[in-house]
């Protein structure tokens, strides 16, 4: 059974750079980075987000392989079949959880459990494959209430998934402010 670090914080709170450096601590080269993000038309026509892809891409160490993640996790046990392993890092469950849900044309009947769903068969998943994990999302539970029922919604699934992975993971750290605070 593979081990779950989990790493939660705000935006820019430095929870990616601490991911990589636990990353790198239990894999050096041979991580597999996953990435979340799907790069849709709009992300592609977006200088911004293209200027923060190529930051993300940048800090990375270029021996990782990246992998772009959708829907199907079976892309994840193919790429760990290709080349060794020694550390899966996923940035971030925040998009996973967007993209799988709010990227459609029809959201699920009920988010929270689709999120719980998709949390669950990712935790299962990680903890089947043969090397550690590290799992990066956002915690976006503390701001203010947002004023749309879809960013409702969005806050309420990814805290629910938050849960369901900080409940599953070995270790678990909040960021805030760049510094790590350890919860588990």
């Amino acid at each position: 059974m593979s081990a779950i670090t989990f790493v939660l914080g705000g935006a820019r709170s430095g929870k990616s750079a601490f991911a990589q450096h636990l990353a790198f601590e239990i894999g050096g080269e041979a991580v597999l980075f996953i990435a979340t993000l799907r790069e849709t038309e709009a992300v592609r026509a977006d200088p911004e987000m293209q200027q923060r892809l190529a930051r993300h891409r940048a800090v990375r160490p270029s021996a990782w392989r990246t992998l772009v993640l959708e829907d199907d996790l079976a892309v994840i046990a193919r790429a760990l079949e290709t080349a060794p392993t020694r550390c899966v890092l996923l940035d971030c469950l925040s998009l996973y959880v967007s993209g799988a849900l709010f990227m459609s044309e029809v959201l699920p009947a009920d988010v929270e459990d689709r999120a719980a769903q998709l949390a669950e068969s990712l935790v299962m998943f990680a903890r089947a494959t043969a090397c550690p994990w590290v799992i990066v999302s956002n915690e976006v539970g503390m701001d203010v209430t947002p004023p749309s029922p879809a960013a409702r919604a969005y806050r309420d699934a990814l805290g629910r998934a938050n849960q369901i992975v900080a409940r599953h993971a070995d270790r678990a750290f909040l960021i805030v402010a760049g510094l790590p605070l350890r919860l588990k």
